[in-house]
């Protein structure tokens, strides 16, 4: 299923523009061209992500950001706000925005953000249990341990912090990006082998036989899935 992203800008040509580049993408878009129409499809379309202007008709997006969270609605805003707005850009990520970006900005920029935005997103809404069992396998997440055939094996902060997130998506293809993104974060980003070094060690404690996986398996071009309890 695609992703849905909002677009709440009185901006006609702008709408056009970013429909057609986030289309290329994949995700699905819909629009509004006021508040009052914005906040109505945000709490009825239930967008995956909002991407709002702050200077609109009827209803600003300062007050349809302070609405939509005041309905408890969870959904990553992306506030669009003009050059010199500084003191609107606060505001806004005190009102609940999770992000801001400054008109005119570079679309890939923006995709970025949206990317980023979208993958968090979905790791919260996705979470790991305490302990996972499977087959003769249990990984203990709060004591670092795997304990398969009667043998017990440690775990690093960084190995669980990995399966954490091939349980919460097994079944799922996680790409090598997202895990850089998700575990060692934007500012210590290691190189992909790092990655692939860290699976290594990974399936020496859960498999009988590393070069034979049955459980973490390898994507190619992609990343790696995670199969244990499917």
């Amino acid at each position: 299923m695609k992703e849905k992203i909002l677009i709440i800008e009185d901006e006609k040509e702008l709408i056009s523009g970013l429909k057609l580049n986030l289309e290329f993408e994949s995700y699905e878009v819909i629009s509004a061209l006021d508040g009052e129409e914005g906040l109505t499809k945000a709490l009825k379309e239930a967008p995956d992500l909002i991407l709002l202007d702050i200077m609109l008709p009827k209803k600003d997006g300062l007050d349809v950001c302070r609405e939509l969270r005041q309905q408890n609605v969870t959904t990553p805003i992306i506030m669009l706000t003009a050059k010199g707005e500084e003191v609107d850009k606060v505001v806004g990520l005190e009102l609940g925005a999770d992000d801001y970006i400054t008109k005119p900005f570079s679309l890939k920029e923006l995709l970025a953000r949206i990317k980023a935005h979208l993958r968090r997103g979905k790791r919260e809404k996705k979470a790991a249990p305490s302990v996972y069992h499977f087959n003769d396998i249990e990984i203990d997440f709060i004591h670092f341990k795997i304990f398969r055939d009667g043998k017990e094996f440690d775990l690093t902060s960084l190995e669980v912090e990995i399966l954490k997130h091939f349980v919460a998506y097994r079944g799922e293809v996680v790409s090598r990006e997202d895990l850089l993104d998700q575990i060692w974060g934007h500012e210590k980003y290691p190189s992909t082998r790092t990655i692939d070094n860290h699976i290594l060690k990974l399936r020496k404690k859960l498999e009988d036989d590393p070069t034979k996986s049955k459980y973490i398996f390898s994507v190619y071009g992609e990343g790696y899935r995670f199969m244990g309890g499917l």
